[in-house]
């Protein structure tokens, strides 16, 4: 079984902590997905179930004995209107991203925990425990374990096994990979696809989409719908280490993260935006 992060020594790497709250997450997200479920609906009628509320709670408690000092910004908190005053410095939780797959149980939904700091997603780990897969990126201030990079690994009885560092890869001459969200893909997203050449297209659910990007699975992830700050924080964090970027659209800017004080759940909201490992992509897009 996982380790429990709040037994952890008091000189636990930082990283390896959060890693450990998404597999505590995971283990309580697996223990509902394995019978059957029933859902609500939030005022946004996006779908909200007894599994994403018990995988925050784990999380949150883990994150306040950790980090005291840091602000978090959790998914099912916000929506029951409790956020922290701005902070320049916080975490984004999203403790089951993909709560449709979750429902459909295709296995495509995700624990999300990013550190942001100065705009920046600078730590993420994504988990996807029914595939038991796991990708983490970045670094939290302090530690001094590892170089910063990008990792994947495999989930087996509730411990990471087979870490290996990964990197986005150069676009194919075949043909750009394309990720698009199986719930979302909006008109204004298929016309921006359609302007690539020979784009290979793959429907995938929550924030696996950025983890494909980070380890060479795919090319280019183009977002023109509605997502919030915690849907992609973590695999942007991990996307950034291996060497890709996230942009907004159609700035093609770099994609920039707040927590302005007296914020609402609007405030939270991302523009649109394109995540690519090969920076020759956005050229593509005007050709």
């Amino acid at each position: 079984m996982a380790a429990d992060p709040r037994s952890a020594p008091d000189h636990a790497d930082p990283a390896d902590l959060v890693i450990q709250l998404a597999l505590a997450a995971g283990e309580k997200i697996m223990a509902v997905y394995d019978r059957p479920v029933e859902s609500a609906q939030k005022a946004d009628g996006s779908p909200v179930t007894v599994a994403d509320e018990r995988a925050e709670a784990v999380i949150l408690e883990g994150l306040a004995r950790a980090f005291p000092e840091i602000p978090v910004v959790a998914e099912e908190a916000v929506e029951a209107g409790q956020l922290p005053p701005g902070a320049d410095r916080y975490f984004l939780v999203d403790p089951l991203d993909g709560t449709k797959e979750f429902l459909c149980r295709n296995g495509e939904f995700t624990v999300n925990i990013a550190l942001i700091d100065q705009g920046v997603p600078v730590f993420g780990v994504v988990l996807a425990p029914a595939l038991g897969e796991i990708y983490w990126g970045g670094a939290i201030a302090g530690t001094s374990s590892g170089p910063i990079g990008a990792f994947c690994g495999r989930v087996e009885h509730g411990e990471v096994v087979g870490a290996a560092p990964i990197t986005v890869r150069r676009a194919p001459a075949s043909g750009v990979a394309v990720l698009a969200s199986r719930s979302h893909c909006s008109p204004e997203t298929e016309a921006l696809i359609c302007k690539l050449p020979s784009a290979e297209r793959t429907s995938v659910g929550s924030s696996l989409k950025l983890c494909w990007l980070a380890c060479g699975r795919a090319d280019f992830y183009p977002r023109l719908s509605p997502t919030m700050q915690w849907d992609i924080a973590a695999g942007d964090a991990v996307l950034r280490a291996a060497g890709g970027k996230t942009l907004r659209y159609p700035e093609l800017c770099d994609l920039v993260y707040a927590l302005p004080d007296k914020a609402a759940k609007a405030d939270l909201l991302n523009p649109h935006f394109l995540a690519f490992g090969d920076e020759t992509i956005p050229a593509m897009l005007n050709t």
